[in-house]
């Protein structure tokens, strides 16, 4: 499975193939993991939650990666970010519904092991993307952290969208070979 690219992984996968999924999992999984967990602001339980959500959508999606439209990684960061704003959503109106029931539940005490382990990653996903261009990590924040559209975020650059999804692309190539030297 180590030889074979993203794409041919990923149809695969969409063949039901377990190992190519798992393969897509371990080349991946540091990315998305950093990604989540820098959306739901260090939660290490909701990030995991969302981590399988968006692995299982992969597993069960009829819609598949097409090359021609661009890169894996951004065809994936684009995926978890679906999932993670669905379940942001989904998240909210549960609370809301249950508001008046969150009196009589117990408090959770989290698990000090993983506060560390969350501020070891937090710390290495921070140094990686501090490595970035100034304009990258912008990019990077406009698009994943506040939730503007390339399209959106061409015309706040004044930038042709080929160029904000170039700098896209150079910036999460980047991000991830930051993640990976660092050791995560």
């Amino acid at each position: 499975m180590k030889e074979k690219l993203d794409k041919e992984l990923m149809a695969l996968v969409m063949k039901k193939h377990r190992p190519a999924l798992e393969e897509l999992y371990d080349r991946h999984i540091k990315l998305i993991y950093g990604f989540i967990f820098k959306f739901t602001n260090g939660n290490a339980e909701k990030t995991k939650e969302i981590v399988q959500l968006v692995f299982l959508k992969l597993w069960t999606t009829k819609s598949s990666y097409n090359p021609e439209k661009g890169h894996f990684v951004s065809w994936l960061l684009t995926v978890t970010r679906n999932v993670c704003v669905d379940y942001v959503r989904k998240d909210s109106v549960h609370i809301r519904n249950n508001k008046h029931m969150d009196m009589n539940h117990p408090i959770d005490i989290e698990d000090p092991n993983n506060d560390i382990e969350n501020g070891i990653l937090h710390s290495e996903i921070a140094n990686a993307k501090s490595k970035l261009s100034k304009p990258q990590k912008r990019l990077i924040d406009l698009l994943y952290w506040k939730g503007y559209s390339l399209t959106e975020i061409a015309k706040i650059e004044n930038e042709p969208i080929g160029t904000i999804k170039s700098r896209l692309h150079q910036s999460l190539k980047l991000l991830k070979k930051y993640l990976e030297v660092g050791g995560l």
